[in-house]
């Protein structure tokens, strides 16, 4: 219950929204309940960010969940328990997404918070904040390829887009969230401030134990080699598949089916 079908649900309008202009996005998006409207974009936009927030930021399919497990794990010190019983969603709330700001408003503090909202739409309180963000960036080859697998999971919209015409998209900005580089550009030129660590896809898989050391120096956590140990094996990907906290999106792709999101952990 986490990340939604950002290809399939939003591309009903088949405008192909994009997130940086919230004029063209209250005009020809459809309202669909807990996920992006206007409304959700003032919240976020009004959201007052205090010093402790932390926050997640990553382009859709760039490792997001992965990250939520890594943060989730160091913050309870390697204790599995919170990460196998509380799904994702819940633990960190999408900070554009309606039904989850009722979840963040109620969650106690620091807040912690994921978005794959680009920069410009990030609330002005953050760039007066000492706030944590980690953002992920990943080829974006492959996060093209993986957005065009979890857009075919949804029967709805099944076979709407060839891989061709879904890749003439991604390269020309023509999704949810507007453009995978912009995107990106946008968000590391706060790559040499304070509380910004920018990390990659590519180093979670190449180094996961290095990869956690970095997280948790940002979020000031000394942990034991044992409990160090423990954030390695349940943020691995042998464990995370089989963990339905942290393994199914957020709105079902129909009625009776989950969409799961982990399809592996290789390139492609």
């Amino acid at each position: 219950m986490s990340e939604p079908n950002i290809a399939g649900n939003f591309t009903e309008a088949h405008n192909c929204v994009k997130m940086t202009d919230i004029i063209v996005l209250s005009k020809a998006i459809k309202k669909i309940p807990g996920l992006i409207t206007l409304e959700s974009l003032t919240f976020v936009k009004n959201f007052f960010v205090k010093d402790d927030d932390i926050f997640l930021v990553t382009y859709p399919r760039s490792g997001t969940h992965w990250m939520i497990e890594i943060v989730c794990l160091i913050l309870s010190e390697g204790d599995p328990t919170w990460v196998q019983t509380v799904q994702n969603h819940t633990r960190f709330p999408w900070f554009e997404y309606e039904d989850s700001q009722k979840l963040l408003m109620d969650q106690n503090r620091p807040h912690l918070i994921v978005t794959h909202l680009p920069i410009q739409l990030f609330p002005n309180s953050y760039f007066t904040s000492r706030a944590k963000i980690i953002y992920i960036i990943r080829n974006p080859r492959d996060v093209a390829t993986s957005l065009y697998h979890i857009q075919n999971q949804a029967p709805k919209i099944k076979g709407r887009w060839t891989f061709e015409e879904f890749l003439h998209a991604f390269t020309n900005g023509d999704l949810t969230y507007g453009s995978w580089f912009d995107h990106t550009l946008g968000w590391l030129t706060r790559r040499t401030t304070e509380n910004f660590l920018l990390m990659s896809y590519e180093e979670l898989q190449w180094d996961l134990r290095a990869s956690i050391q970095k997280v948790c120096r940002l979020l000031g956590k000394h942990l034991s080699p044992e409990q160090l140990e423990s954030v390695v094996r349940y943020a691995s990907f042998s464990v995370m598949k089989e963990n339905k906290m942290s393994n199914t999106m957020m709105l079902k792709i129909s009625e009776d089916k989950p969409a799961f999101l982990l399809r592996f952990a290789e390139k492609g």
